[in-house]
């Protein structure tokens, strides 16, 4: 089972982590200077590699997959919107079965090597990066600086390179207008707050992505410290906003079980609307309100009521109306399947 269907530590309010390395090769410019040529050297030596790394690794070119597949890896957050959206040449990925290890070769940075899980597990993807990072290093030789450390094409991940992240569902918050106040909070403890894809792109659904902005004249373990103990703030504080709100439990159950009606017996939804409703519906499972659904079976939800998604798991390309009535669909589907 994928780890983004399946349940980790602290997942009613943290959907998953992430652990980001930026490389890149010695002796070539960053991937904006280079030419096409030392992009195919680049690309050649990362393919001959990949059995050599281990962990079961495939190189996938992106000029061979298909643009649905490449947006449901955008929905699953393996590859970004920018690269799955760019036309360059030799641009790849190197992925595992269970897709949660992706290198990507040749976005910004010549290797950006991901590691990800369900729930709050920084510690231990961060170790299993460096462990990859380490064999990666003996093969292909990193741009490296005594003084600034790593060379990164944006000089935000100079030093490290490293860029930790956590998925946050704080729903609480926001129903208690708390959630201004504490994502404030965290911009002015050197942290990054942005939508669910990244820079540039908004929250749904109360889910929004938490990550460090400092990479230079600190460890590898500091930031994942620092992370840790932001993401164990923000559970606490969405955790007391939940118990909050369940002192008015009629006036909660009402909205999360309208919310539910709506959700599985709607005959067409958007995306926005399919999300909002879901939000709501995973804030009334973990609370034990819906006895209904499962914690596993709303992350089921989340991912294939996405466009690409529900287009990959019927098979076929759909226009927008019958994206929304196919939704409807899966959604009856999975709430039904034992």
């Amino acid at each position: 089972m994928n780890w983004y269907v399946q349940n980790g530590k602290e997942s009613d309010v943290i959907f998953s982590s992430r652990v980001r390395l930026s490389r890149n090769v010695k002796g070539y410019p960053f991937k904006t200077r280079c030419a096409d040529e030392e992009l195919k050297e680049i690309y050649n030596k990362l393919k001959e590699i990949t059995p050599l790394i281990g962990y079961n690794l495939k190189f996938l070119s992106m000029q061979d997959m298909d643009e649905l597949t490449k947006q449901s890896l955008v929905e699953k957050h393996i590859i970004s919107p920018d690269f799955a959206k760019t036309k360059m040449p030799y641009t790849a990925i190197i992925i595992n079965d269970e897709e949660n290890i992706c290198i990507m070769v040749n976005e910004e940075d010549h290797i950006k090597l991901q590691v990800f899980t369900s729930g709050l597990d920084i510690d231990n993807i961060l170790n299993l990066a460096i462990e990859i990072d380490e064999k990666l290093e003996e093969l292909v030789p990193y741009s490296y600086h005594q003084k600034y450390g790593y060379l990164t094409a944006c000089p935000t991940n100079v030093g490290t390179g490293l860029k930790v992240s956590t998925l946050v569902h704080v729903p609480g918050l926001e129903m208690t207008g708390n959630l201004s106040k504490i994502l404030n909070v965290i911009n002015g403890l050197g942290m990054n707050v942005r939508g669910v894809y990244g820079e540039g792109t908004k929250a749904e659904g109360a889910i929004y992505q938490i990550s460090n902005n400092q990479t230079l004249g600190i460890t590898e373990k500091e930031i994942a410290k620092n992370l840790n103990l932001i993401t164990q703030k923000i559970i606490e504080q969405e955790r007391v906003a939940r118990k909050y709100l369940s002192k008015n439990s009629v006036k909660l159950e009402d909205k999360v079980y309208r919310d539910y009606g709506i959700l599985t017996n709607a005959k067409r939804l958007s995306e926005e609307e399919a999300i909002e409703l879901l939000s709501s519906v995973k804030l009334g499972t973990d609370l034990g309100i819906i006895k209904e659904l499962t914690d596993k079976k709303v992350s089921e939800l989340i991912l294939y009521t996405k466009p690409a998604n529900i287009q990959k798991r019927l098979g076929k390309k759909l226009s927008i109306l019958n994206q929304e009535i196919a939704r409807c669909e899966i959604i009856k589907q999975i709430v039904k399947e034992d």
